[in-house]
Protein backbone atom coordinates (compact mmCIF):
# COMPACT_ATOMS: atom_id res chain seq x y z
CA UNK A 1 0.00 0.00 0.00
CA UNK A 2 1.29 3.15 -1.32
CA UNK A 3 0.22 6.79 -0.24
CA UNK A 4 0.61 9.52 -2.74
CA UNK A 5 0.29 13.10 -1.13
CA UNK A 6 -0.08 16.13 -3.76
CA UNK A 7 1.17 19.35 -1.51
CA UNK A 8 -0.49 21.83 -3.74
CA UNK A 9 -3.85 20.11 -2.63
CA UNK A 10 -3.52 19.03 0.71
CA UNK A 11 -4.66 15.37 -1.24
CA UNK A 12 -3.60 12.01 -0.12
CA UNK A 13 -4.69 8.97 -2.54
CA UNK A 14 -3.62 5.20 -2.55
CA UNK A 15 -2.56 2.13 -4.08
CA UNK A 16 -3.28 -1.14 -2.90
CA UNK A 17 -1.62 -4.08 -4.70
CA UNK A 18 -2.01 -7.26 -3.68
CA UNK A 19 0.71 -9.53 -4.85
CA UNK A 20 -0.46 -12.83 -5.15
CA UNK A 21 -3.49 -12.05 -7.93
CA UNK A 22 -1.70 -9.29 -9.06
CA UNK A 23 -4.59 -7.04 -8.73
CA UNK A 24 -4.29 -3.49 -8.32
CA UNK A 25 -7.20 -0.87 -6.55
CA UNK A 26 -6.48 3.16 -6.44
CA UNK A 27 -8.30 5.32 -3.93
CA UNK A 28 -9.56 9.04 -3.87
CA UNK A 29 -7.04 9.57 -7.45
CA UNK A 30 -5.69 12.56 -8.40
CA UNK A 31 -6.48 13.59 -12.16
CA UNK A 32 -2.98 12.79 -13.36
CA UNK A 33 -2.50 9.03 -13.21
CA UNK A 34 0.88 8.79 -14.74
CA UNK A 35 2.10 7.71 -11.00
CA UNK A 36 -0.04 4.91 -10.77
CA UNK A 37 -0.05 3.36 -13.67
CA UNK A 38 3.87 2.92 -13.36
CA UNK A 39 3.87 1.96 -9.69
CA UNK A 40 1.40 -0.88 -10.36
CA UNK A 41 3.82 -1.84 -13.75
CA UNK A 42 6.82 -2.09 -11.94
CA UNK A 43 5.32 -4.24 -9.25
CA UNK A 44 3.59 -6.42 -12.04
CA UNK A 45 0.14 -5.43 -10.84
CA UNK A 46 -2.86 -4.48 -13.00
CA UNK A 47 -5.39 -1.70 -11.86
CA UNK A 48 -8.54 -3.10 -11.71
CA UNK A 49 -10.59 -0.83 -9.36
CA UNK A 50 -10.98 2.22 -8.39
CA UNK A 51 -12.83 3.86 -5.86
CA UNK A 52 -13.55 7.63 -4.83
CA UNK A 53 -14.90 7.83 -0.96
CA UNK A 54 -16.73 10.48 -1.98
CA UNK A 55 -17.28 13.37 -4.18
CA UNK A 56 -14.49 15.13 -3.52
CA UNK A 57 -15.08 19.13 -3.71
CA UNK A 58 -11.80 20.39 -3.59
CA UNK A 59 -10.42 18.53 -6.54
CA UNK A 60 -11.40 16.70 -9.66
CA UNK A 61 -10.73 12.84 -9.08
CA UNK A 62 -9.31 10.48 -11.58
CA UNK A 63 -11.63 7.60 -11.87
CA UNK A 64 -12.50 8.39 -15.42
CA UNK A 65 -9.05 8.94 -16.40
CA UNK A 66 -8.55 5.16 -14.83
CA UNK A 67 -11.58 3.34 -16.23
CA UNK A 68 -10.69 4.68 -19.52
CA UNK A 69 -6.84 3.71 -19.53
CA UNK A 70 -7.09 0.27 -17.97
CA UNK A 71 -10.65 -0.63 -18.32
CA UNK A 72 -10.63 -0.45 -14.02
CA UNK A 73 -13.98 -0.55 -12.59
CA UNK A 74 -15.78 2.58 -10.50
CA UNK A 75 -16.80 1.64 -6.80
CA UNK A 76 -18.92 4.35 -5.19
CA UNK A 77 -20.81 4.54 -1.79
CA UNK A 78 -24.62 3.06 -2.07
CA UNK A 79 -25.71 5.92 -1.38
CA UNK A 80 -23.91 7.98 -4.52
CA UNK A 81 -25.62 9.11 -7.56
CA UNK A 82 -23.41 9.73 -11.09
CA UNK A 83 -23.59 9.68 -14.69
CA UNK A 84 -21.26 6.58 -15.25
CA UNK A 85 -21.73 2.99 -14.85
CA UNK A 86 -20.42 2.68 -10.95
CA UNK A 87 -20.51 -0.82 -8.72
CA UNK A 88 -22.42 0.46 -5.49
CA UNK A 89 -20.75 -0.62 -1.98
CA UNK A 90 -23.32 -0.96 0.49
CA UNK A 91 -21.92 -1.58 4.41
CA UNK A 92 -20.20 -4.18 4.93
CA UNK A 93 -19.32 -4.91 0.69
CA UNK A 94 -15.44 -6.46 0.31
CA UNK A 95 -13.38 -7.44 -2.06
CA UNK A 96 -11.48 -10.22 -1.30
CA UNK A 97 -7.88 -11.30 -2.61
CA UNK A 98 -5.52 -13.96 -1.55
CA UNK A 99 -3.49 -11.67 0.17
CA UNK A 100 -5.91 -8.62 0.87
CA UNK A 101 -9.12 -7.87 1.86
CA UNK A 102 -11.10 -4.18 1.18
CA UNK A 103 -14.21 -4.00 3.01
CA UNK A 104 -16.60 -0.89 2.74
CA UNK A 105 -17.96 0.98 5.90
CA UNK A 106 -20.67 3.50 5.10
CA UNK A 107 -19.41 6.42 6.71
CA UNK A 108 -22.01 9.43 5.92
CA UNK A 109 -21.64 12.87 7.45
CA UNK A 110 -18.99 14.74 5.01
CA UNK A 111 -21.08 13.71 2.45
CA UNK A 112 -24.22 11.19 2.62
CA UNK A 113 -22.57 8.95 0.17
CA UNK A 114 -19.19 8.47 2.19
CA UNK A 115 -17.23 5.49 2.81
CA UNK A 116 -14.26 4.31 3.83
CA UNK A 117 -12.57 1.37 3.59
CA UNK A 118 -10.83 -1.02 6.10
CA UNK A 119 -7.80 -2.84 4.83
CA UNK A 120 -6.54 -6.41 5.71
CA UNK A 121 -3.32 -7.35 5.67
CA UNK A 122 -4.32 -10.92 4.64
CA UNK A 123 -0.45 -13.32 4.34
CA UNK A 124 -0.40 -15.18 1.54
CA UNK A 125 0.56 -18.25 3.48
CA UNK A 126 -2.28 -18.15 5.79
CA UNK A 127 -5.23 -20.49 5.50
CA UNK A 128 -8.59 -19.13 5.44
CA UNK A 129 -9.34 -19.81 9.36
CA UNK A 130 -6.52 -17.87 10.09
CA UNK A 131 -7.38 -14.72 8.50
CA UNK A 132 -8.18 -11.88 10.97
CA UNK A 133 -10.86 -10.44 9.99
CA UNK A 134 -11.68 -8.13 13.57
CA UNK A 135 -8.53 -6.61 13.45
CA UNK A 136 -7.58 -4.33 10.32
CA UNK A 137 -4.02 -3.06 9.03
CA UNK A 138 -5.69 0.40 8.66
CA UNK A 139 -8.66 2.50 7.62
CA UNK A 140 -8.52 4.93 4.68
CA UNK A 141 -11.24 7.26 5.79
CA UNK A 142 -11.28 9.81 3.02
CA UNK A 143 -12.76 13.37 4.21
CA UNK A 144 -14.71 11.31 7.51
CA UNK A 145 -11.87 11.39 9.59
CA UNK A 146 -8.37 13.36 9.55
CA UNK A 147 -5.15 13.49 11.31
CA UNK A 148 -6.38 16.21 14.14
CA UNK A 149 -9.88 16.94 12.94
CA UNK A 150 -12.99 15.26 11.19
CA UNK A 151 -14.45 16.19 8.12
CA UNK A 152 -16.57 19.49 7.78
CA UNK A 153 -20.48 18.80 7.37
CA UNK A 154 -21.43 22.58 5.79
CA UNK A 155 -20.26 21.88 2.00
CA UNK A 156 -23.51 20.68 0.82
CA UNK A 157 -25.38 23.41 1.72
CA UNK A 158 -26.22 23.95 -1.95
CA UNK A 159 -26.97 20.70 -2.86
CA UNK A 160 -29.93 20.30 -0.47
CA UNK A 161 -28.12 19.10 2.79
CA UNK A 162 -27.88 21.38 5.97
CA UNK A 163 -24.50 21.44 8.31
CA UNK A 164 -26.51 20.27 11.26
CA UNK A 165 -28.21 16.94 9.12
CA UNK A 166 -24.45 15.59 8.06
CA UNK A 167 -23.20 16.40 11.31
CA UNK A 168 -25.62 13.92 13.37
CA UNK A 169 -24.87 11.62 10.28
CA UNK A 170 -21.14 12.44 10.83
CA UNK A 171 -21.43 11.82 14.99
CA UNK A 172 -22.99 8.31 13.84
CA UNK A 173 -20.42 7.85 11.46
CA UNK A 174 -17.12 7.94 13.61
CA UNK A 175 -19.25 6.76 17.08
CA UNK A 176 -20.83 3.99 15.46
CA UNK A 177 -18.02 2.90 12.84
CA UNK A 178 -14.92 4.36 13.21
CA UNK A 179 -14.51 4.68 17.14
CA UNK A 180 -15.36 0.97 17.71
CA UNK A 181 -11.88 -0.14 15.60
CA UNK A 182 -8.84 -0.96 17.17
CA UNK A 183 -6.69 1.64 18.89
CA UNK A 184 -3.63 0.08 16.31
CA UNK A 185 -5.57 0.41 13.57
CA UNK A 186 -3.61 2.94 10.76
CA UNK A 187 -6.11 6.24 10.17
CA UNK A 188 -5.16 7.42 6.53
CA UNK A 189 -7.02 10.34 5.58
CA UNK A 190 -7.86 11.87 1.56
CA UNK A 191 -6.66 15.29 2.99
CA UNK A 192 -3.97 17.34 5.15
CA UNK A 193 -2.58 20.30 6.98
CA UNK A 194 -3.77 23.26 4.11
CA UNK A 195 -7.27 21.38 2.98
CA UNK A 196 -10.55 23.65 2.89
CA UNK A 197 -12.09 20.57 4.08
CA UNK A 198 -11.36 21.10 7.82
CA UNK A 199 -9.85 23.43 10.27
CA UNK A 200 -7.17 21.88 12.43
CA UNK A 201 -6.20 19.19 10.24
CA UNK A 202 -2.43 18.18 11.01
CA UNK A 203 0.89 17.83 8.94
CA UNK A 204 1.09 14.03 9.74
CA UNK A 205 -0.44 12.09 6.72
CA UNK A 206 -0.84 9.26 8.99
CA UNK A 207 -1.64 8.16 12.81
CA UNK A 208 -3.35 5.73 14.75
CA UNK A 209 -6.78 5.45 15.73
CA UNK A 210 -5.65 5.06 19.35
CA UNK A 211 -3.52 8.84 18.73
CA UNK A 212 -6.63 10.10 17.71
CA UNK A 213 -8.83 9.12 20.09
CA UNK A 214 -6.40 10.68 22.89
CA UNK A 215 -5.84 13.68 20.39
CA UNK A 216 -8.69 14.79 18.13
CA UNK A 217 -10.73 17.35 19.60
CA UNK A 218 -13.36 16.11 17.91
CA UNK A 219 -12.93 12.43 19.09
CA UNK A 220 -13.65 13.59 22.76
CA UNK A 221 -16.92 12.63 24.40
CA UNK A 222 -19.90 14.74 23.53
CA UNK A 223 -22.88 15.21 23.06
CA UNK A 224 -24.60 14.59 19.57
CA UNK A 225 -25.88 18.53 19.27
CA UNK A 226 -22.19 19.78 21.12
CA UNK A 227 -20.45 17.69 18.53
CA UNK A 228 -22.69 19.58 15.85
CA UNK A 229 -21.42 22.67 16.65
CA UNK A 230 -18.37 22.70 17.38
CA UNK A 231 -17.44 20.54 14.10
CA UNK A 232 -19.03 23.26 11.84
CA UNK A 233 -17.83 26.50 13.83
CA UNK A 234 -15.07 28.69 12.25
CA UNK A 235 -14.95 27.03 9.05
CA UNK A 236 -12.68 28.09 6.60
CA UNK A 237 -14.70 29.98 3.85
CA UNK A 238 -15.14 27.15 1.21
CA UNK A 239 -14.40 28.46 -2.37
CA UNK A 240 -17.21 28.70 -5.12
CA UNK A 241 -15.58 26.01 -7.28
CA UNK A 242 -16.23 23.02 -4.38
CA UNK A 243 -19.46 22.78 -5.83
CA UNK A 244 -18.89 23.02 -9.19
CA UNK A 245 -16.30 20.26 -8.58
CA UNK A 246 -18.32 18.26 -6.73
CA UNK A 247 -21.22 18.01 -8.97
CA UNK A 248 -18.33 17.66 -12.09
CA UNK A 249 -17.02 14.45 -9.82
CA UNK A 250 -20.91 12.75 -10.59
CA UNK A 251 -20.59 13.42 -14.63
CA UNK A 252 -19.40 11.82 -17.57
CA UNK A 253 -16.86 14.21 -18.61
CA UNK A 254 -13.60 14.68 -20.96
CA UNK A 255 -10.69 12.94 -19.30
CA UNK A 256 -7.49 14.81 -18.59
CA UNK A 257 -5.33 14.00 -21.95
CA UNK A 258 -8.55 15.27 -24.22
CA UNK A 259 -8.45 18.25 -21.81
CA UNK A 260 -4.72 19.26 -22.75
CA UNK A 261 -5.03 18.72 -26.43
CA UNK A 262 -6.42 21.86 -26.50
CA UNK A 263 -4.63 23.29 -23.38
CA UNK A 264 -0.97 23.41 -24.69
CA UNK A 265 -1.46 25.48 -27.80
CA UNK A 266 1.35 27.72 -28.64
CA UNK A 267 -0.63 31.14 -28.90
CA UNK A 268 0.47 34.93 -30.52
CA UNK A 269 0.49 37.76 -28.79
CA UNK A 270 -1.78 39.40 -31.30
CA UNK A 271 -4.09 36.08 -30.45
CA UNK A 272 -3.57 36.51 -26.79
CA UNK A 273 -5.09 39.90 -26.71
CA UNK A 274 -7.98 39.38 -29.29
CA UNK A 275 -9.18 36.56 -26.89
CA UNK A 276 -8.45 39.02 -23.62
CA UNK A 277 -10.37 41.71 -25.41
CA UNK A 278 -13.03 38.79 -25.93
CA UNK A 279 -13.29 37.84 -22.53
CA UNK A 280 -10.26 35.42 -21.77
CA UNK A 281 -8.83 35.30 -18.44
CA UNK A 282 -4.72 36.49 -18.88
CA UNK A 283 -3.22 34.01 -16.02
CA UNK A 284 0.14 34.84 -15.28
CA UNK A 285 1.79 31.92 -13.16
CA UNK A 286 4.84 33.36 -12.45
CA UNK A 287 6.45 34.33 -9.18
CA UNK A 288 5.42 37.25 -7.88
CA UNK A 289 8.05 39.53 -7.56
CA UNK A 290 8.97 38.50 -11.71
CA UNK A 291 4.88 39.80 -11.93
CA UNK A 292 5.37 43.05 -10.28
CA UNK A 293 8.82 43.85 -12.27
CA UNK A 294 6.34 43.73 -15.85
CA UNK A 295 3.09 41.53 -16.67
CA UNK A 296 1.26 42.13 -19.52
CA UNK A 297 -1.68 44.55 -19.17
CA UNK A 298 -4.92 43.12 -17.52
CA UNK A 299 -3.23 39.73 -16.61
CA UNK A 300 -3.51 38.24 -13.61
CA UNK A 301 -1.08 36.53 -11.28
CA UNK A 302 -1.26 33.33 -9.42
CA UNK A 303 2.19 31.57 -8.89
CA UNK A 304 2.81 28.41 -9.25
CA UNK A 305 4.77 28.24 -7.02
CA UNK A 306 1.85 28.51 -3.94
CA UNK A 307 -1.57 26.93 -3.79
CA UNK A 308 -2.07 27.66 -7.30
CA UNK A 309 -4.91 25.01 -7.89
CA UNK A 310 -6.69 26.81 -4.89
CA UNK A 311 -6.37 30.03 -5.66
CA UNK A 312 -7.36 29.49 -9.60
CA UNK A 313 -9.66 27.80 -8.27
CA UNK A 314 -11.13 30.82 -6.16
CA UNK A 315 -10.44 33.93 -8.10
CA UNK A 316 -10.60 32.51 -11.46
CA UNK A 317 -14.28 31.30 -13.95
CA UNK A 318 -14.91 27.89 -14.91
CA UNK A 319 -17.09 28.77 -17.76
CA UNK A 320 -14.44 31.74 -19.19
CA UNK A 321 -11.10 30.60 -21.77
CA UNK A 322 -8.05 30.83 -20.14
CA UNK A 323 -4.45 32.05 -21.49
CA UNK A 324 -1.14 30.66 -20.00
CA UNK A 325 1.64 32.91 -19.32
CA UNK A 326 4.62 31.07 -18.50
CA UNK A 327 8.15 30.57 -17.90
CA UNK A 328 8.94 28.70 -21.16
CA UNK A 329 8.70 24.53 -20.49
CA UNK A 330 6.11 25.43 -17.91
CA UNK A 331 3.34 25.31 -19.57
CA UNK A 332 2.07 21.73 -19.05
CA UNK A 333 2.61 22.11 -15.69
CA UNK A 334 0.19 24.95 -15.35
CA UNK A 335 -2.64 23.17 -17.58
CA UNK A 336 -2.03 20.33 -15.43
CA UNK A 337 -2.39 21.67 -12.23
CA UNK A 338 -5.87 23.93 -13.53
CA UNK A 339 -6.83 20.43 -14.52
CA UNK A 340 -6.73 18.54 -11.73
CA UNK A 341 -9.51 20.93 -10.41
CA UNK A 342 -11.63 21.27 -13.89
CA UNK A 343 -10.62 23.82 -15.14
CA UNK A 344 -10.46 22.69 -18.94
CA UNK A 345 -11.34 25.65 -20.70
CA UNK A 346 -7.67 26.36 -21.30
CA UNK A 347 -7.23 28.62 -24.74
CA UNK A 348 -3.34 27.94 -24.82
CA UNK A 349 -0.35 29.64 -23.65
CA UNK A 350 1.86 32.58 -24.87
CA UNK A 351 4.40 31.76 -27.28
CA UNK A 352 7.57 32.57 -26.08
CA UNK A 353 6.40 33.97 -22.47
CA UNK A 354 7.17 37.09 -21.45
CA UNK A 355 9.55 37.81 -24.39
CA UNK A 356 6.89 37.82 -26.61
CA UNK A 357 6.68 41.06 -25.39
CA UNK A 358 9.69 42.47 -26.46
CA UNK A 359 8.32 44.51 -29.58
CA UNK A 360 5.43 45.95 -27.59
CA UNK A 361 6.94 47.70 -24.31
CA UNK A 362 3.49 49.84 -24.28
CA UNK A 363 1.43 46.34 -22.79
CA UNK A 364 3.57 46.21 -19.79
CA UNK A 365 2.49 46.96 -17.09
CA UNK A 366 4.39 47.03 -13.57
CA UNK A 367 3.48 46.88 -9.60
CA UNK A 368 5.15 49.02 -7.45
CA UNK A 369 6.60 46.80 -4.36
CA UNK A 370 8.10 48.63 -1.02
CA UNK A 371 10.28 47.18 1.74
CA UNK A 372 8.37 47.51 5.11
CA UNK A 373 10.98 50.58 6.26
CA UNK A 374 9.68 52.22 3.06
CA UNK A 375 5.90 51.00 3.85
CA UNK A 376 6.14 52.15 7.52
CA UNK A 377 7.71 55.78 6.42
CA UNK A 378 4.55 56.32 3.59
CA UNK A 379 2.22 55.44 6.39
CA UNK A 380 3.83 58.33 8.69
CA UNK A 381 3.75 60.66 5.63
CA UNK A 382 0.56 63.55 5.37
CA UNK A 383 -0.59 61.54 2.57
CA UNK A 384 -0.75 57.81 3.98
CA UNK A 385 -1.87 54.97 2.07
CA UNK A 386 -4.74 52.82 3.10
CA UNK A 387 -3.31 49.51 3.80
CA UNK A 388 -5.61 46.30 2.74
CA UNK A 389 -4.71 43.26 4.38
CA UNK A 390 -6.47 40.42 1.85
CA UNK A 391 -5.43 37.58 4.77
CA UNK A 392 -8.36 35.56 5.63
CA UNK A 393 -10.28 36.85 8.90
CA UNK A 394 -8.97 34.93 11.37
CA UNK A 395 -5.53 35.92 10.29
CA UNK A 396 -6.02 39.18 10.51
CA UNK A 397 -7.67 38.99 13.87
CA UNK A 398 -4.59 37.86 15.23
CA UNK A 399 -2.75 40.45 14.45
CA UNK A 400 -2.33 42.85 11.97
CA UNK A 401 -0.97 46.52 11.09
CA UNK A 402 -2.77 49.05 13.47
CA UNK A 403 -5.57 50.42 10.96
CA UNK A 404 -5.71 48.34 8.19
CA UNK A 405 -8.54 47.04 6.73
CA UNK A 406 -9.09 43.15 6.13
CA UNK A 407 -10.31 42.52 2.60
CA UNK A 408 -10.12 38.51 1.86
CA UNK A 409 -9.30 38.01 -0.90
CA UNK A 410 -11.10 35.14 -1.55
CA UNK A 411 -14.38 38.24 -1.88
CA UNK A 412 -11.87 41.31 -2.93
CA UNK A 413 -13.64 41.20 -6.48
CA UNK A 414 -17.04 41.20 -4.91
CA UNK A 415 -16.28 43.98 -2.22
CA UNK A 416 -13.36 46.19 -4.40
CA UNK A 417 -16.65 48.88 -3.90
CA UNK A 418 -15.99 49.76 -1.11
CA UNK A 419 -12.25 51.18 -1.18
CA UNK A 420 -11.97 54.45 -1.88
CA UNK A 421 -10.49 56.16 -5.33
CA UNK A 422 -9.17 59.42 -4.01
CA UNK A 423 -6.28 57.80 -2.11
CA UNK A 424 -2.99 54.92 -2.82
CA UNK A 425 -3.54 51.57 -1.24
CA UNK A 426 -0.76 49.24 0.00
CA UNK A 427 -2.04 45.72 -0.16
CA UNK A 428 -0.47 43.04 2.11
CA UNK A 429 -0.96 39.24 2.92
CA UNK A 430 1.41 36.88 4.66
CA UNK A 431 3.88 36.91 2.78
CA UNK A 432 3.37 38.39 -0.70
CA UNK A 433 1.68 35.75 -2.57
CA UNK A 434 -2.17 36.53 -2.04
CA UNK A 435 -1.22 40.51 -2.37
CA UNK A 436 -0.11 40.10 -6.39
CA UNK A 437 -3.34 38.15 -6.86
CA UNK A 438 -5.29 40.61 -5.76
CA UNK A 439 -3.37 43.29 -6.82
CA UNK A 440 -3.89 41.97 -10.55
CA UNK A 441 -7.68 42.30 -9.71
CA UNK A 442 -7.66 45.43 -8.57
CA UNK A 443 -6.19 46.44 -11.41
CA UNK A 444 -8.76 44.88 -13.50
CA UNK A 445 -11.11 46.53 -11.75
CA UNK A 446 -9.49 50.13 -12.52
CA UNK A 447 -8.06 50.73 -9.57
CA UNK A 448 -4.52 51.62 -10.10
CA UNK A 449 -3.04 53.84 -7.62
CA UNK A 450 -2.30 51.35 -5.39
CA UNK A 451 1.33 49.26 -4.01
CA UNK A 452 2.27 46.02 -2.64
CA UNK A 453 4.25 45.20 0.69
CA UNK A 454 6.82 42.98 -0.39
CA UNK A 455 7.36 39.72 1.97
CA UNK A 456 4.08 40.44 3.14
CA UNK A 457 3.74 40.74 7.09
CA UNK A 458 6.29 37.94 7.51
CA UNK A 459 9.04 41.07 6.68
CA UNK A 460 7.27 43.39 8.77
CA UNK A 461 7.37 41.79 11.41
CA UNK A 462 11.20 41.24 10.40
CA UNK A 463 11.58 43.95 10.28
CA UNK A 464 10.32 44.85 13.98
CA UNK A 465 7.18 47.13 13.15
CA UNK A 466 4.57 46.71 15.58
CA UNK A 467 1.34 44.79 14.84
CA UNK A 468 -1.66 44.89 16.79
CA UNK A 469 -4.21 42.21 17.26
CA UNK A 470 -8.17 42.56 17.12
Amino acid sequence: MKQYYLGCLAHASYLIADEASGVAVVVDPQRDIEQYLVDAERIGAKIRHVFLTHFHADFLAGHLELRDRCGADIRLGARAEAEYPFIPMNDGDALDFPGLRLQVLETPGHTIESISILVFDWKNDSKDANKDSLNPHAVLTGDTLFIGDVGRPDLRASLGWTAEQLGGHLYDSLHGKLLPLPDATLIYPAHGAGSLCGKHLSSETVSTLGEQRKLNYALQPMSKQAFTSIVAADQPEAPDYFTYDAVLNTRERATLDKALESSLRPLDLEEVLRLGDQGAQLLDVREAAEYANGHLRGSLNIGLGGQYATWAGTVLDAAKPIVIIAEPGREQEAAIRLGRIGFDRVAGYLRAGMAALAPRPELLRTTRRLSPPTLAAELASPRPPLVVDVRAAREWGAKHIAGSLNMPLSQLRRDAGRLPRESPIALLCAGGYRSSIAAGILNQLGIADLVELAGGLSAWEAAHLPVVAA
